[in-house]
Parts: structure tokens; sequence; C-alpha cells
């Protein structure tokens, strides 16, 4: 079995039995959305600014990500390119906005870590919630796997 495969099959199969599904997959994104934000707005050294004015830990962790999906598929990595951009620019059009960035974003990931404990409460949800935040970006992976397998696309 392939990493790719492996991991795809670990998220799989951690999110067979989910006490409140809905609530659970709207909270999903919004821990994504969440945790990029705070972390785009912790403060970053003066050689990251040198490099770029758009390179900042969250950006860096988009990046980082990129490179993993690359790393266990280049066809999902392909597919996640999107996703990440998207991402990133939400980010970036957010901290430009009027309103504190940093704020929604802990907003986001508080209201998603709600969504994953509801999701999940019952025997042993503690556990689970803190291993969705080790998957957390294997998540939309899986998404698009699925969509990959529905339209027979290579992964």
């Amino acid at each position: 079995m392939s990493d790719v495969d492996s991991w795809l099959q670990r998220y799989e199969d951690t999110h067979q039995n989910l006490r409140n599904p809905v609530v659970y997959w709207a909270a999903v994104p919004m821990i994504v959305v969440g945790t990029v934000g705070v972390l785009w707005d912790l403060p970053v050294p003066p050689e990251f600014i040198e490099i770029s004015p758009l390179l900042n830990w969250g950006s860096a962790f988009l990046m980082a990500t990129a490179i993993y999906y690359f790393i266990i598929s280049l066809a999902l990595a392909i597919g996640m390119l999107p996703f990440l951009l998207g991402l990133a620019s939400l980010h970036q059009w957010l901290a430009a906005a009027p309103w504190p960035h940093s704020g929604l974003s802990i907003s986001f990931l508080l209201a998603g870590t709600a969504g994953l404990v509801l999701g999940r409460f019952g025997k042993g949800w503690f556990k689970a919630v803190i291993e969705d935040f080790q998957l957390m970006m294997i998540g939309p992976a899986w998404l698009l796997s699925v969509i990959y397998r529905r339209f027979r696309i290579p992964f």
C-alpha cells in the first residue's frame, strides 16, 4: 500500500462512526481556515519580509502542505493547488480587510473545534478530536480522492 493510500485509508477508517456528520463536515473546513489564519497572524522574523511580504507562518504552512501533497501523490497535489491558493488568497484578503483578521481566525478555529466535538461526542471523543487535528490537511485531500475515484482518475 502506498503512502497516499495509507493516509487516505487511515482518515476514512477514523470517520466511519460520526455521531453528527453534518456538523462534523461543516467543522472541518472551519478548522483548516482558522488554523491557517492563526498561523497567518503570528509575528514573523524580518528575514521573512525581506524574502517576500507575502511570506508568513500561514503561507509557509500552506507551502509545506503543498510539498507534502506532491510527495504523496502528484495527481492529488495538482488537484489541491486551487484549494491551497484559494485559502492563501482568502487570508491575504482578510488580512487587508478593515475587521480584525486574528479575531475571525480564532472564531473559525473555536467554532470548528466545537463542531468536531459535537460531531464526535461519545466514547473516545477526545482522542478522536486530537487525531482530527493531526489529520487536518489530509481531510481535503481525502475529499478530492473521493471525487477522483468517482471519475476514475488515478492518483
